[in-house]
This record gives structure tokens, C-alpha cells and sequence, in this order.
């Protein structure tokens, strides 16, 4: 009898093993099947931006990457949101992304003038011809020769530039004369460089209170693109817009270094698939579509004057651009780079990317 009792004990221990290596054996096949070991840690990163949360970039940019990246990470990467300058001024994004207030901020480094010399090409006029293009070969040109030098203490994503810029403004502005004596809230620094050498003055404030500087008379006239005509309300103060596309304003998506450096092996992973040339392109198509949207509602407003520059005209302002390059030059070289060497490559990847203005 004891036996037999034995026997059974023994039975009842080998199933019970086997049914629980089973188990065991099913769970961490399903761990592998996810990608994501046992010990990934949940993660809810701060995202900090100064656009206004019904913005196209918040919109159609920044939800569907934030949404792309907690999927594939089965959840393990969750995002709060921070819009409309909540965590500080457009201006101080880079910072707060580099001292960690922010684990992710979007950036507008023409913000900081001097700072990103090299960089400040992006937004010299007459180069670029398309944001979403742009974006991608602004991405492959930066990242692989520049950003450790001029953006090494973050952790450098994606590039987000808006459809090339114009002046909108209370009066005509039809051709380079036209700006002088006018007070202009430039997109950044380079554009600002580029107002004065036509003789108008630079009124600095980001682009939420550009509005706000032309209806209290402060400024006369904006570089902005179209959608800031809806978004930001501006088609109230500014009926005149000159057609003629100048210059890209290119944001960057950054994220703090210790942020980064803290996820697993597989979280990185996900972060680095979205951080691409190609996530730099994607991200920025609907910010364009939404911003064809309102320049062809600009071109049908009876109350607004949408004009198209002559030849002539355009050949003034293709002149009247060409000091602002050169100056850019002079201060790559100050940074300690070649201006010609950095110029080429730039132009080679807008070239490829059928950018290049």
C-alpha cells in the first residue's frame, strides 16, 4: 500500500512539473514573440512643445509618432504631453531638453541665434523648395556629420520643417525695397539677418505671438507660412501675402540624453526606428497638407491679396538673399568648419531628395 501511495506521489509530482515547464515554457515564448525582456521597465516620457494642441504638427505629427512608439513597444514607452509653452518659452526648448525638465522637446534652434551655426543653413532662402523633402534630406545631411558637434548633449531624432515660408503683411510687400523701414517678426535668426540687409528691423517673438505684435502695431509684416493664417489667427491682421516661397524654418525633435541612455536594449530600439530620415519626412506631411490647405484658401478670400512676383521681381529677391549665405558662411568657418565643404553636402542632399530649390 505504502508502495503504491509512493508511486502516485511521484506520478502526481512528475505532471505537476511537467504541466508548470509547460507554462513556463509558453510564457517565455511569448516574451520573446514580443521583443521586450521580462525586466523592460514602463517608462512615460515628458514631450514638451510651444504650438498650440490643435496644431498640425501636434496634430498629425507628434500624435501618430508618440502613438507609433508606445505600440511598438508594447506599451512599455507612454508619452504626457506638455503643448503650448507650458514647460517655458519656445526659445528655451533646447534647454529643457538637454537639463531634462523635458525627456522630449521640440525645437526650433533658429530660436537660439549664433548657437547652431551650422544648422542655420537650413534656413538660408532660396535652398530648399519642399518641408517634407526637406525634412528628409536635412536629416541625412545633419545627423551623420554634424549633430554630435553642434547638438552633443542630446540625443538628436527628427527634423521638421514647415512648407517654405513668405512675407505676410498689413501693406504690399512685392519686392526687396518694399521691406525697408518695416518692422518684421522674422521666422529665426538667419531670416532676421536677412531683413535687415534689406533695411527693415527684426521684432523677436515667437511665432504664438506674432499675432499679437502685428494687431498692437509693433510689427508690420511676418515670415511665416500659411497655416499660421489660420492657426494662429494672423489672416486678421495680414491681407497681403507675397507668393513667392523664401525659406524653410526646421524644427527639431530632440530627447534628453539620460532619458534615452535609461531605456532597455529593445526600447532603444523602438526609439531608434522612429528617428529617421524617412520618420523625419512622414512626420512632416500633414503639417504641409494643412498648410496648402490655407494658402489656397488665402488665394480664393476675397479680402485677401495672394500675389505672384514677376520674373524680374523674383530675380531681385534671388540677389537679395545672396549676402545672407555669405555671412552664414563666415560663420561656419568661425565654427571651425569648412562653409564650402558643409554648403555641398547640404545641396547634394537636397538634390537627391528632388528638394533643392
Amino acid at each position: 500500500m505504502e508502495s503504491t501511495l509512493t508511486d502516485c506521489s511521484r506520478r502526481g509530482e512528475r505532471k505537476w512539473e511537467e504541466t508548470n515547464m509547460k507554462k513556463l515554457l509558453l510564457i517565455s515564448c511569448a516574451l520573446m514573440a514580443t521583443g521586450f525582456s521580462a525586466q523592460a521597465q514602463e517608462v512615460t516620457f515628458r514631450l514638451a512643445h510651444w504650438l498650440p494642441p490643435q496644431h498640425a504638427v501636434s496634430l498629425t505629427g507628434i500624435a501618430p509618432w508618440t502613438e507609433s512608439i508606445t505600440k511598438a513597444s508594447n506599451g512599455t514607452i507612454k508619452f504626457e504631453i506638455f503643448p503650448a509653452q507650458q514647460l517655458g518659452s519656445a526659445p528655451d526648448h533646447y534647454d529643457l531638453t538637454r537639463d531634462g525638465i523635458a525627456d522630449v522637446g521640440y525645437v526650433n534652434p533658429g530660436y537660439n541665434a549664433g548657437r547652431f551655426p551650422i544648422f542655420e543653413l537650413t534656413g538660408v532662402p532660396f535652398e530648399a523648395n519642399s518641408g517634407t523633402r526637406g525634412a528628409k534630406a536635412i536629416h541625412e545631411w545633419y545627423q551623420g556629420k554634424y549633430a554630435d558637434k553642434e547638438m552633443g548633449d542630446v540625443h538628436f531624432c527628427l527634423v521638421n520643417p514647415h512648407e517654405p515660408g513668405r512675407f505676410h503683411a498689413n501693406v504690399p510687400i512685392k519686392v526687396p525695397a518694399d521691406v525697408k523701414g518695416k518692422n518684421v517678426r522674422p521666422a529665426h535668426a538667419t531670416m532676421a539677418r536677412y531683413v535687415a540687409s534689406l533695411g527693415g528691423s527684426s521684432v523677436q517673438v515667437p511665432s504664438p505671438e506674432a499675432r499679437e505684435a502685428i494687431a498692437r502695431g509693433i510689427a508690420d509684416a511676418v515670415t511665416i507660412p500659411y497655416e499660421a493664417m489660420k492657426i494662429f489667427n494672423l489672416a486678421e491682421v495680414t491681407t497681403f501675402h507675397n507668393d513667392l516661397p523664401l525659406y524653410l524654418s526646421a524644427q527639431v525633435l530632440l530627447l534628453h540624453k539620460d532619458s534615452y541612455d535609461s531605456l532597455s536594449a529593445d526600447q532603444k530600439k523602438v526609439i531608434d526606428a522612429h528617428c529617421t530620415p524617412e520618420w523625419s519626412k512622414t512626420f512632416s506631411e500633414g503639417w504641409a497638407e494643412y498648410d496648402n490647405g490655407v494658402r489656397q484658401e488665402m488665394i480664393d478670400s476675397p479680402e485677401h491679396e495672394v500675389y505672384t512676383p514677376t520674373e524680374e521681381e523674383t530675380a531681385l529677391w534671388v540677389e537679395s538673399a545672396k549676402p545672407v549665405l555669405e555671412a552664414w558662411k563666415k560663420d561656419a568657418a568661425a565654427a571651425g568648419v569648412d562653409p564650402e565643404a558643409v554648403l555641398s553636402g547640404y545641396r547634394a542632399a537636397l538634390e537627391a531628395n528632388d528638394a533643392k530649390y
